[in-house]
């Protein structure tokens, strides 16, 4: 993990920290603590991004997200065909990864990535297994806060893959023609590789604390 990373992940614990005391503790004194507790935590991402955002600017984002005190969840999809890979270009970077994205209110893991392949590339299919859970601390993930990535294994018939505003381009890609993938995809899409060839039980997690990964 690059000493950036480590210091997001600083600041978004000790966010986390705060955002659950100032949620659920009836102490004036906690309360106080709490928010001092949060105000440092914008201050050290404001510190880790000069020239962005103020720390003032930042505390007021995370006053109103509260209950963000857990990792969020992110859900992708794994089309294979003739062993290969569907991935999209993502328009955020111009690089490649897999389809996916934040799971939204109200739907399952699963209908998030259903939902994230439709968006992206305009394709219907159905979930047939959970390959793996992945933190994206482990993993190499850009993310500013702690995520849990879950890939499903999806099917999706003889349909055909066309792009999207979040989606530049589409292609199918072999283990040994892999593109320039985006921060995260480039860890966790060759492992998905050797987790397709069985070569590693499904579904796959991290291990407290010794994660088989990178």
């Amino acid at each position: 993990m690059s000493e950036i990373a480590t210091l997001y992940q600083i600041a978004d614990e000790l966010r986390a920290i705060a955002a659950m005391g100032l949620t659920f503790s009836n102490s004036s004194y906690d309360q106080e603590r709490y928010t001092r507790i949060m105000a440092i935590a914008a201050r050290l991402v404001a510190t880790i991004e000069p020239g962005a955002l103020s720390a003032a600017d930042i505390l007021e984002g995370f006053q109103q997200n509260l209950f963000h005190v857990s990792p969020l969840a992110g859900a992708e999809a794994a089309v294979v065909r003739d062993e290969k890979l569907l991935l999209i270009r993502r328009h955020d970077n111009d690089l490649w990864a897999l389809p996916g994205g934040l799971v939204d209110i109200g739907e399952t893991l699963a209908e998030a990535a259903l939902r994230e392949l439709r968006e992206e590339v305009h394709l219907e299919g159905k979930v047939s297994a959970l390959l793996g859970i992945f933190d994206s601390r482990f993993w190499g993930s850009r993310s500013k806060t702690q995520m849990y990535h879950f890939i499903f294994l999806v099917d999706v018939g003889d349909g055909q893959p066309a792009p999207s505003p979040e989606a530049t381009e589409i292609g199918y890609f072999a283990a040994t023609e892999l593109p320039q993938l985006s921060p995260g995809h480039d860890a966790r899409i060759p492992f998905l590789f050797q987790l397709l060839r069985r070569e590693i039980p499904w579904p796959y997690f991290d291990l407290p604390g010794h994660p088989q990964s990178a």
